[in-house]
């Protein structure tokens, strides 16, 4: 802003009633939506910033950023640009029953070597979007959504939209400050958009969470600043030029201090006892707060303890968060579908009657196999019970077979394909039925090309599911090796790729034609390989054409390599189709550097079945995993009575106590790294 001349006194006065006005404004937004006690009517305020405007139309070089009259300004951007988060935004652990946090809290004071009750701070967990908020010397410069919680997306202009929410802070600020915390829309605002937006025959949102992200994601602010978004703070991330509270809960308040808005139900409670009482007191009201929540969080409320209780490479240890029960619902079941997957397996899907369930319309929901379907007594015209909870895919529970309607009838397996009309076989004892089709299926090459370009596969970034449809569906792609020649032009001219992303794709795929034996078996789908198959077949054989030219009896003799496994290995590579596209790959640049063959005698840990469950702090678990394939044990998903041994890092859940159900010996990290190191079994 600019200073004026002593020698304008009209202009000297016009600043002063700026600068009075807009500190009459921002105490006046404060009351109202922090304090919720306003001092002055609606249409006074209006008179304040109406007044507002006019002096800042007479003097536009008085106009600042920060001013209440700039809230929508920026043009309509053609995307979002990327912001890099200073510190991650982690999500949290998550509980579902009372024993989950039992055991969280003594987790946490096991950790410090108290027995003392840990202080939490406590509040609802709102179904909206996470954000972060950055203020300059109190001014709000950037706000960026979690995305994948290293990098977000710059949505400032739409933020700036948000009436709640400062453009400047009250008092003393700091030199820097990030604010953490989350936009939602209030179910009142929710309802009344919906139905002006019926009365014009607008589309309508299914709830008030897609509604926020939706409102929050718009190209243009103005179309933003109509939606009734609110904004409820509760972290700080960065912070420079001044010293935070002790304790979470007074940051809380230094944070609604400064003109933030705070969830006025966050409250500090004492243990774990008073975590659970908490939890259920909101879940009795949750119906009447005037915002959906799915949860509570708890976090200690100490900063000394929380810094010393620190992070898994995901999640705070000094945080959690406690989700309502699954919803379910009541709905009729219409059909019943098959979709094709990248093995050609065919999962049957329920098309139901859409109901309103876990916060979304439900229309479809999974029914796993045949055999699922056999078990649950499942009649296209049943009603159904229909299960959802978070972001878990939906399925039907139940059926309730004292409604079935007259004519109800048994879902039938198809004998054809339903994508490429190839015959479905089906082994008699088997539960999965298949497309035979195999690359002639066009919904087998989309889940192939998304498995082959996978994280653990070779991890192309950006070649996501909406890209990989276009490809197939253009005939631009039939093969993984199809997606080497592909060039930027091409990617490009994909809807919403744009230059930018088209190059980094380009980049991502030209980055995936260096890997690794193992992964590169693993990228190429061979039913029944899975990742610790694919390394013990690496390491056996060295190289791919050694593996390539072995017989069923070879094969079986790799560790833990059965009939079945060796059948499909062997079947894979006398098909023609394969070894033709294994040429193509290498033709295209794609090299895969053979791996240190070992023999059964230099694999100490052959035979043993370790399972890691929780967070390593010397080596992450993949690392974990990789170093005892190495010595030939084997890495499993899951607890079993053929586990032979657990591994038990910080936080360790479900596994930790299954194994000692089962009587199954359990290592913590430091016997893990003795045995990676002398390369000899426990004990």
């Amino acid at each position: 802003m600019t200073t004026p001349s002593k020698d304008n006194p009209s202009k000297v006065k016009a600043q002063r009633e700026v600068e009075a006005l807009r500190r009459e404004i921002l105490q006046h937004n404060y009351r109202y939506y922090v304090l919720d006690d306003p001092e002055i009517p609606d249409a006074e305020w209006d008179r304040l910033l109406q007044r507002l405007r006019e002096l800042e139309a007479e003097h536009p070089d008085l106009v600042t950023s920060d001013s209440p009259t700039q809230r929508v300004g920026a043009a309509p951007a053609e995307e979002f640009a990327e912001v890099r988060h200073r510190i991650p935004m982690l999500s949290l652990d998550n509980a579902f029953a009372d024993e989950d946090v039992l055991n969280f809290d003594r987790r946490a004071r096991q950790r410090l070597g108290t027995e003392r009750e840990f202080a939490y701070s406590a509040e609802p967990k709102l179904d909206g979007l996470a954000i972060s908020v950055t203020f300059e010397d109190g001014v709000l410069v950037r706000a960026a959504t979690r995305g994948d919680g290293t990098t977000g997306e710059d949505v400032t202009a739409n933020v700036r939209t948000i009436a709640s929410l400062p453009l400047r802070l009250r008092g003393r600020a700091p030199k820097l400050l990030e604010v953490r915390g989350e936009v939602f829309m209030p179910i009142a605002g929710f309802e009344r958009m919906n139905a002006e937006a019926a009365a014009r025959g607008d589309k309508v949102f299914v709830n008030p969470r897609n509604a926020a992200a939706g409102s929050l994601r718009q190209l243009d602010p103005r179309v933003t600043a109509t939606r009734p978004l609110e904004l409820f703070a509760y972290a700080v991330g960065v912070v420079e030029g001044i010293t935070l509270p002790s304790r979470h809960s007074e940051i809380l308040q230094q944070l609604r201090d400064w003109g933030l808005r705070v969830c006025p139900e966050a409250r500090v409670v004492q243990g774990v006892e008073g975590c659970l009482d908490y939890y259920r007191d909101i879940g009795a009201r949750r119906a009447r707060l005037p915002y959906q929540i799915d949860g509570v969080v708890y976090k200690v409320d100490d900063l000394d303890a929380q810094r010393d209780l620190g992070f898994v490479s995901r999640a705070p240890r000094w945080a959690i968060a406690h989700k309502f029960p699954a919803d379910e619902a009541l709905t009729v079941l219409r059909e019943v579908e098959f979709q094709v997957g990248r093995t050609g397996a065919l999962t049957p899907v329920a098309r139901l009657e859409p109901v309103f369930v876990g916060g979304v319309t439900v229309s479809n929901a999974t029914l796993h196999n045949m055999d699922e379907i056999e078990r649950k007594d499942v009649h296209i015209g049943d009603t159904v019970v229909v299960r959802r909870a978070g972001d878990v895919i939906p399925e039907v529970a139940r059926v309730l077979p004292e409604r079935r309607p007259a004519g109800a009838r048994v879902p039938k397996l198809p004998e054809c394909c339903p994508v490429c009309r190839s015959p479905i076989e089906r082994d008699a004892d088997a539960a999965v039925a298949r497309c035979t089709g195999g690359y002639r299926c066009s919904a087998q090459r989309k889940e192939q090309l998304r498995h082959f370009a996978s994280r653990r596969a070779l991890d192309i970034e950006g070649l996501g599911e909406k890209i990989v449809d276009q490809l197939v569906e253009a005939n631009l792609v039939a093969a993984p090796s199809d997606l080497f020649a592909l060039d930027a032009t091409t990617l490009a001219a994909l809807d919403r790729m744009g230059e930018k992303s088209a190059d980094n794709l380009r980049a991502a795929i030209d980055r995936a034609r260096s890997t690794t034996l193992p992964r590169f078996l693993f990228a190429l789908g061979i039913r029944e390989v899975g990742e610790s198959t694919a390394a013990a077949l690496a390491r056996h054989f060295g190289d791919l054409d050694a593996l390539a030219a072995a017989d069923l009896e070879t094969v079986q003799q790799v560790p833990d390599v059965g009939p079945v496994v060796a059948s499909r290995v062997v079947e894979f590579f006398a098909d023609q189709n394969n070894r033709d596209e294994l040429d193509r790959l290498r033709k295209a640049g794609v090299r895969w550097p053979a791996e240190a063959k070992r023999e059964v005698g230099e694999q100490p840990l052959a035979g043993l079945t370790f399972v890691l469950t929780g967070t390593l702090e010397a080596l992450s678990r993949d690392a974990a995993e990789d170093a005892l394939r190495a010595l030939g044990a084997k890495a499993a998903g899951s607890v079993s009575k053929k586990t032979s041994y657990l591994v038990a890092g910080a936080d360790a859940g479900s596994k930790l106590r299954k194994a000692e159900e089962l009587g199954v010996p359990i290592l913590d990290e430091a016997a893990l790294l003795r045995v990676l190191q002398t390369k000899r079994p426990p004990g």
